[in-house]
């Protein structure tokens, strides 16, 4: 146990180090603005150079890729259909789905279904 612990010891002082001499060694100053602005051709730019990022198609990605996750859960408990037991396979993909139409009510209910604000 103490070589274990003299292990972890070691190991988060070594990390630590390096982490403060990467900090004290960065070439890179945040404090000129002139350096971090964006730059076209010397002239100040006409547009802002980042597009924003909409939110909501975040929200949508991701409860896409929860359903999607949630299909490939739900191959294999059609494929288990004909060598398990007929109770015990109702009971869990009962439960399973009304998880499903839980979340996809509680999705429905915050609006975050709707495409449009």
């Amino acid at each position: 146990m103490p070589l274990m612990t003299l292990t972890l010891i070691l190991t988060i002082l070594i990390s630590n180090l390096m982490i403060f001499i990467a900090l004290t060694l960065n070439k890179k100053s945040s404090n000129d603005i002139e350096k971090i602005s964006p730059f076209e051709c010397g002239f100040d730019p006409h547009s802002n150079p980042r597009i924003p990022f909409s939110i909501h198609f975040f929200l949508i990605t991701i409860i896409f890729l929860i359903f999607d996750v949630e299909i490939a859960i739900l191959i294999p408990i059609i494929m288990i259909f004909s060598i398990s037991n007929l109770n015990q396979w109702f009971i869990i993909s009962t439960f399973f789905i009304l998880i499903l139409i839980a979340g996809l009510y509680y999705e429905w209910n915050q609006n975050m279904l709707n495409w449009t604000n």
